[in-house]
This record gives C-alpha cells, sequence and structure tokens, in this order.
C-alpha cells in the first residue's frame, strides 16, 4: 500500500498538469466559451477595439476582468484588467485574477477615462501573450 502512494502522488500531479493545459489551451482561439460573453454584445462597443481587439469576459468578474483580448484571426493575444482608479485609491484590492494564457511577453498599463461598461476613470492593465501581439491588436 505504501509503495503504491508515490505512484498515486505522480498520476494526481500529471493529469492535474493536462486539465491546467487543457482550460489553457480552451482559450487560445475565439470564442473562449461559457461564463465568457463578447463584450460588444453586452455593450454598444464595436467588435474590434483598435488596442485592445475583440474582448471576451466573464460577467462575474467585472469591473476588473480578465478581459481576453483576440485578434482579428481569433488568436488570443492579450489579457486585460481594467482597474477603477477610485477603488484602487479608496484600497480595493483586485487579487486573484485570472489570465488567459501563461505566456506574458509585454506589459502596458495606461489611464482610460471611462467607456461603456466601466464608466469611471480607469488603468488598463494589458498583457500580451506574444511578441507580435500589440501589433496585431493594434489594426
Amino acid at each position: 500500500m505504501i509503495r503504491l502512494l508515490p505512484l498515486a502522488a505522480a498520476m494526481l500531479i500529471a493529469t492535474t498538469g493536462l486539465s491546467v493545459a487543457h482550460l489553457e489551451t480552451a482559450l487560445d482561439q475565439s470564442p473562449p466559451g461559457e461564463p465568457y460573453v463578447q463584450v460588444s454584445d453586452v455593450l454598444p462597443l464595436p467588435a474590434f477595439l483598435p488596442g485592445l481587439g475583440t474582448l471576451f469576459v466573464d460577467p462575474a468578474t467585472l469591473p476588473a476582468g480578465p478581459f481576453l483580448a483576440y485578434d482579428h484571426d481569433g488568436k488570443l493575444s492579450a489579457t486585460v484588467f481594467m482597474t477603477p482608479l477610485e477603488d484602487l485609491q479608496n484600497g480595493t484590492a483586485y487579487g486573484g485574477l485570472g489570465i488567459g494564457a501563461h505566456t506574458v511577453s509585454g506589459v502596458d498599463i495606461y489611464y482610460n477615462a471611462g467607456h461603456p461598461g466601466i464608466e469611471k476613470p480607469h488603468a488598463h492593465v494589458v498583457l500580451y501573450h506574444d511578441d507580435e501581439a500589440k501589433g496585431r491588436l493594434a489594426e
């Protein structure tokens, strides 16, 4: 029995790694599936936002996100967080936020005065998932 314990632990670790990999690859192509909704389907925004791409979000994670940003070919290119400045100034912490992919090649952080869905001034934190992602989302 004791000899089976290491084997069982190794199998558990191996299958856990596979399920995490499966979850990440499930988000690689648009649409990502439930619970995500396309932002332009629920807010008066264009389907593709230059600089951010086609956005999907789980409504339960608003306002911070993560917002999954896809390029014109439906490839996951970035994960975006939108954190209201007032909330941050008042001490709100946004912890345990998910990401669309584990690879991050660059990060941009910038101010946004507000838009449909997140009307308050907020910071956009954009995690790009490959070296060409920023360029693909810009067009």
